[in-house]
């Protein structure tokens, strides 16, 4: 039963994180597209890993969660405030690449389905 509650519990933090990263007004983060990936929360609710990923690459990411930890004042309060939590987790950001290596994958798909298009004979 506790299971369900740490799922809803991170999907409503993925969620609330998303829009209280649109009002830091760090320039790390707000220079880049960023996107909260997925977030962990221990079964005790004390820690809340919070995967970010950037368009722009690792750098990027690895940039913004600088910008993010030195916010993380801020991101916390407001977290608070719109989830009434009587405990509210620390936050712990982590860089992610899955964005890039997506978009990698989507190029080299487009690629493929081109070359294949150029090799088809036409009757």
């Amino acid at each position: 039963m506790a299971g369900y509650r740490i799922n809803r519990i991170s999907e409503d933090i993925m969620r609330e994180i998303t829009a209280i990263l649109r009002t830091v007004k760090d320039p790390r983060v707000t220079a880049t597209m960023l996107s909260v990936v997925r977030v962990e929360v221990t079964n005790d609710m004390s820690y809340a890993t919070i995967y970010i990923s950037s368009m722009e690459g690792i750098e990027a990411a690895k940039k913004a969660v600088k910008g993010l930890v030195s916010a993380q004042g801020y991101i916390r309060r407001q977290l608070g405030m719109a989830l009434h939590l009587r405990h509210v987790p620390e936050l712990r950001f982590v860089a992610d690449d899955s964005m890039e290596y997506s978009i990698n994958i989507s190029k080299k798909l487009k690629h493929i389905e081109g070359s294949a298009e150029s090799h088809e004979p036409t009757d």
